[in-house]
């Protein structure tokens, strides 16, 4: 008897799983979807599901697809949970379609990461001809690089930006973004705070600073080189040819070993681990604008690998909610700018889309905005992306 009640309890889990996905259907869509080029999981999840994140559930009406993690175009998928389809594979002759649409984010992946420091680096010490700038098919001059053998190629990075975070007791950490010059010194006057969410209004109830960190350094990769010669018969400077693209490179300019394959392929949207404690995950820079995005934009967050975020973490971003002076009473109003703290009125947060995180690095990670309903800025609040509030 134990092994026919095993499978009927098994029978019974699958029909309650599927009755549980098919509540997240969209009402009217079809028996069968053929991916098609250009497709990603993302955008397939997001035409049928109400919650794109849990494009998992759509494969367990699928059984036939051995690696969910490779779906291809000409693949038919199970969009029915009654009448099961056949479904056949496409032909495979293309790559598999993708979490999310690797044009938007491949120079992101290829041209930036964030680093604890950079002092440390080696760095261009001279260039060809004693020019004041070396581009591509040039020869640059590095030191620090004693030890390194002809052949072995490098990456030119420069700082852009550096990222911090202050620490307070109550309320919000405040996160900051200064502009750093070519040698990484930060430009006067640059070191804005990224957390525009916070309203003016609570500045007299938070407490002071506990502390602050830096969260690290934007580099941004300059162009890749070949080493020639190494530092050997009294030069102490090695010899990098550059390759024959790529942007202006100065002195004082760093370098890093170029990966074979440093960033993911492949994204998968998931909801975050763990909830973090208000205003300690963030919004704190969009990448090429100013202090607004949308979707297909590029974001740098808060968190990062050493608070759980990994590739494809979905959030959704919010607007904090501000304090309103409540300057209704009775026969009359009062004046606004000099309504006290007990006639203030703290007002809801408002949502403004859904993120999807595809590079991460200790403290930071980078994210795209996947889908909106208002441009999403510098200081917006990450939240798991079901919240309700």
């Amino acid at each position: 008897m134990i092994k026919p009640l095993r499978a009927v309890a098994a029978a019974a889990l699958l029909t309650v799983a599927a009755y549980a996905v098919s509540q997240d259907f969209r009402d009217g869509h079809p028996d069968t979807y053929t991916v098609k080029r250009g497709d990603t999981l993302w955008d397939i999840a997001g035409r049928f599901l109400k919650r794109p994140w849990l494009w998992p559930e759509i494969w367990q009406a699928n059984p036939q697809i051995r690696n969910p993690h490779l779906i291809y175009p000409g693949d038919v998928i199970s969009l029915a949970y009654l009448d099961r389809v056949a479904v056949q594979p496409g032909p495979r002759t293309e790559a598999p379609v993708t979490g999310v649409p690797l044009a938007d984010v491949e120079p992101f992946l290829k041209n930036l990461r964030v680093v604890d420091s950079f002092e440390q680096l080696p760095h261009v010490v001279g260039l060809e001809e004693d020019r004041l700038r070396a581009t591509g098919g040039q020869v640059v001059y590095v030191k620090g690089l004693d030890n390194a053998q002809p052949g072995t190629r490098y990456a030119v990075v420069r700082p852009t930006f550096r990222y911090g975070r202050i620490d307070r007791t109550q309320c919000c950490d405040i996160f900051t973004k200064a502009d750093l010059d070519f040698r990484g010194g930060r430009i006067a006057g640059t070191n804005l705070d990224a957390v525009a969410g916070v309203d003016p209004l609570w500045s007299s109830m938070l407490v002071p600073r506990k502390g602050s960190e830096i969260l690290g350094y934007e580099l941004m990769q300059q162009g890749v080189g070949t080493i020639s010669r190494g530092a050997v018969g009294g030069i102490e400077a090695a010899t990098l040819v550059m390759d024959g693209f790529g942007r202006e490179i100065r002195v004082g300019d760093r370098l890093v070993p170029v990966e074979a394959q440093p960033y993911d392929l492949q994204f998968f949207p998931h909801p975050p681990k763990a909830q973090f404690d208000y205003g300690r995950a963030r919004v704190i820079a969009v990448t090429d604008m100013l202090t607004a995005g949308g979707p297909r934009d590029v974001v740098a967050l808060s968190v990062g690998a050493r608070d759980g975020v990994d590739n494809g973490t979905v959030f959704s971003a919010w607007r904090m909610g501000q304090t309103a002076a409540d300057t209704v009473k009775v026969g009359g109003e009062r004046d606004p700018t000099s309504v006290g703290r007990a006639h203030r009125v703290r007002l809801p947060d408002e949502f403004s889309g859904h993120l999807m995180v595809f590079r991460t690095f200790d403290k930071v990670s980078y994210a795209l905005v996947m889908d909106g309903i208002r441009p999403t800025r510098v200081g917006y609040e990450l939240k798991h992306p079901d919240a309700a509030y």
